[in-house]
């Protein structure tokens, strides 16, 4: 893995996910996203953060945007948080993979680091979907040599009461672990975050 050496124009953490990185259903700035912007500024990190999460975003959708983005804000991060509406709407496997993969890699060829959240889903779209879902995640990080967030939802998936109306979109409550979860996962860039 080349290291590469990240300047202050690119002091950016780009966060492109859906629902779960938006705040969809809660409160705004009560979400994930704006608890890493408040930690990093408890810490006085020069990194700032560009949420460009949209609530039923799928992967393709995240592909076709993220070129643009990468453009734009030239992050030292990206932070992927995509595939759930894929298996929502009965993507194949194959096409989120693949859309994954080139996510990845077109992030790492501008220079910036990616950390990929896995993300699980429930099993009443068939055991054998949902295995070769999960299995994506980890998949992706070791050939591409990247961060991995095992399960985005770990701590928030078993507890009802940390769920909206509809059971399927984390509320308020939920969001701090889900912080936890990022939070933990980024160690490997903490040394990053304190220098321009």
């Amino acid at each position: 893995m080349s290291i590469v050496t990240l300047t202050h124009a690119n002091s950016t953490i780009l966060v492109l996910g859906d629902s779960l990185s938006a705040e969809y259903g809660i409160t705004r700035g009560a979400g994930w996203v704006k608890l890493l912007e408040d930690q990093l500024q408890k810490q006085a990190s020069p990194w700032s953060i560009f949420n460009a999460s949209i609530s039923g975003e799928t992967s393709s959708g995240g592909l076709a945007r993220l070129p643009a983005l990468l453009q734009q804000k030239k992050p030292g991060i990206v932070l992927l948080e995509l595939g759930a509406n894929d298996a929502l709407r009965g993507l194949s496997i194959e096409q989120t993979e693949k859309n994954l993969r080139k996510m990845i890699q077109i992030s790492k060829q501008s220079g910036a680091k990616v950390l990929l959240f896995g993300i699980q889903i429930p099993p009443n779209y068939g055991q054998d979907y949902t295995n070769q879902f999960k299995s994506i995640y980890p998949k992706l990080a070791t050939q591409e040599s990247i961060e991995l967030l095992p399960f985005f939802l770990k701590g928030v998936a078993s507890q009802k009461d940390y769920f909206q109306a509809d059971n399927i979109h984390p509320n308020e409550k939920a969001q701090m672990q889900l912080f936890k979860n990022v939070w933990d996962a980024m160690t490997p860039y903490q040394s990053l975050l304190k220098n321009k």
